[in-house]
């Protein structure tokens, strides 16, 4: 018998057959009458933790999801999984965790849908790794599911002025050189947060966000209500739970909104809101676990074609919530349908079509969101770069400023040695910054660089210095910072023999990443380079650096890798 049919056979038996009874015993341990059985079961996957304010509203938000099954018809089953703080282990070694949390997270809830053989699924999602992590995990299981964002925090303000995390950390190395006093970062520390929600601006988390109402597999617009609105986050978790009971048994399943139309239209999502570079990760990444053929470079096509219609910071000048307050995803998707920059006739999880659930959405603005026609930037901000020194790509946000720069190297082997050196003040400008060993494998866990480029920033050399590594950015990241660099130096990539003083040349507009060698030269160093000792990786980072694959696939695991 297949298992398929014997998952059928024990879920038949589940309400009444005598087989199942030890089962039945448990359900009335937690006060379910075994009658209700005979109903849709919904998994509630939530990514609560209480190490960070992202994700601290997830058991408020599962319980009403729960209450949106119930009044449904239907049995909510809830559970947890884990979620890293990329904020609180950024610039420590704790950072590494971050990229392999999406892995365990996805993990956690394929094996609960695959144990408990929940007939739909709601995942409750926040920090960032925790919604690529749904979205692989719900490609793996192909199940009716909802999914649903926690909702962005509100912005602080400080002296007349809106702020966030992303000025904490520029602060930061403003402070260490000597340009503001302690006392004015610590009274920033103190109003840049003022609650709970993700990071307040465009940052990865809520890149993904946009990316989610895209794909069609949320309620497009409950997403980015902002956490602090109890009672609207409250409703939105109740339709969320809800729409599963309705999905469920019968409903379209996860990988209808996880094809290849269905991912294009969400990396025009990202690219039209000015998002973050880990999103063509994430998406690269999602896309293997659905078996979709999508490339780096198509990706990056996308986000180098599509119009930057919405002023959010990093790269503009508002934050998340007031994307919500002029229209929200839903009137960001209209206009970019309307310019067929999206496939308005992808699906979404409520029924209709992407251009049938936003025909009534608010027209842009002219201040938050902005017309395709005059754009806030007439071109995307996501570029991926190749080269001798990326043959496999690498990636940079272009938020602002210049298109090219052509300068020395100074080599760091560490995220730290570079902010150091950046923090002492030597280096100068014009220096084209090298951080390698950070990769997928190298780290292991690829590191965000966010200590490194705000302390360039901080420090006034924004404009002037660039970085090129192996490591990821930050979605608070802005400068000409170059990521994702495969191949990665750990593996022997090219950028494993860099050296001090060696010229590096940025385009652009070329989308060149060049290591000025001559081809022997460069060929000769490949030749006798030698892995250096990497920091120390024991457990699930061992199991990590052993099965991960490229970056320009998605960063992940054996068997999906072709590393």
């Amino acid at each position: 018998m297949s298992q398929d049919a014997l998952r059928r056979r024990a879920r038949e038996a589940l309400a009444t057959g005598a087989e199942r009874a030890p089962a039945r015993a448990h359900f009335r341990a937690m006060g379910i009458d075994p009658a209700r059985l005979d109903g849709p079961i919904v998994g509630v996957a939530s990514t609560w933790t209480g190490t960070m304010p992202c994700n601290l509203n997830h058991l408020e938000l599962s319980a009403r999801v729960a209450d949106g099954v119930a009044a449904a018809g239907g049995v909510a089953l809830g559970f947890n999984t884990i979620a890293v703080s990329d904020n609180q282990s950024q610039a420590t070694p704790g950072m590494r965790a971050s990229l392999i949390s999406r892995e365990v997270i996805a993990d956690s809830i394929e094996l609960m849908a695959h144990a408990h053989d929940f007939d739909a699924l709601v995942c409750i999602v926040g920090c960032d790794k925790t919604v690529p992590a749904a979205l692989m995990a719900l490609a793996r299981v192909d199940k009716p599911a909802v999914v649903l964002y926690s909702g962005p925090m509100r912005a602080g303000r400080l002296r007349g002025r809106t702020v966030t995390i992303q000025d904490v950390w520029e602060a930061v190395g403003a402070e260490e050189r000597g340009l503001i006093a302690r006392a004015e970062l610590d009274e920033l520390e103190r109003h840049a947060c003022p609650g709970a929600g993700t990071c307040a601006g465009h940052f990865t988390a809520n890149t993904m966000a946009v990316a989610l109402d895209c794909l069609g597999l949320a309620c497009i617009g409950d997403g980015l209500v902002p956490a602090d609105e109890l009672e609207a986050k409250g409703a939105a978790a109740e339709r969320a739970g809800a729409l599963a009971v309705r999905l469920a048994g019968s409903g379209p399943t996860a990988r209808r909104f996880l094809d290849r139309r269905a991912l294009l239209n969400a990396m025009a999502g990202i690219a039209a809101s000015g998002g973050s570079t880990n999103g063509i990760l994430h998406l690269l990444a999602i896309a293997r676990e659905a078996g979709v053929p999508l490339t780096l470079d198509e990706l990056a096509g996308v986000g180098a074609g599509t119009p930057v219609v919405a002023s959010l910071a990093p790269s503009g000048r508002f934050m998340a919530e007031d994307l919500h307050r002029v229209g929200g995803t839903a009137a960001l998707i209209r206009e970019l349908v309307r310019g067929g920059y999206v496939d308005g006739s992808a699906p979404t999880v409520g029924g209709a079509t992407l251009a049938e659930a936003t025909s009534d959405a608010a027209v842009p603005d002219g201040e938050v969101l902005f017309t395709v026609e005059e754009p806030f930037k007439p071109t995307g901000a996501l570029h991926a770069l190749r080269g001798n020194l990326a043959p496999d790509g690498s990636l940079v946000k272009l938020a602002a400023g210049r298109r090219y720069q052509q300068g020395p190297a100074r080599v760091f082997d560490s995220e730290e040695a570079c902010t150091d050196a950046v923090r002492a003040g030597v280096v100068r400008e014009g220096d084209v910054l090298v951080v390698r060993y950070e990769g997928p494998a190298g780290g292991p866990g690829m590191r965000e660089m966010l200590s490194v480029t705000a302390s360039v920033v901080g420090a006034g050399l924004g404009e002037s210095v660039a970085l090129v590594t192996d490591g990821r950015f930050s979605g608070a990241t802005r400068g000409l910072m170059v990521g994702h660099v495969a191949p990665e130096a750990a593996r022997g990539g090219p950028l494993a023999v860099v050296r001090d003083g060696d010229t590096i040349t940025i385009d652009i507009d070329a989308k060149r990443l060049t290591l000025e060698l001559g081809e022997d030269e460069l060929a000769r160093r490949l030749s006798t380079w030698q892995q250096p000792l990497l920091p120390e990786a024991g457990g699930v980072f061992a199991r990590y650096r052993a099965l991960v694959g490229s970056a320009s696939e998605g960063a992940v695991l054996l068997p999906y890798s072709s590393r």
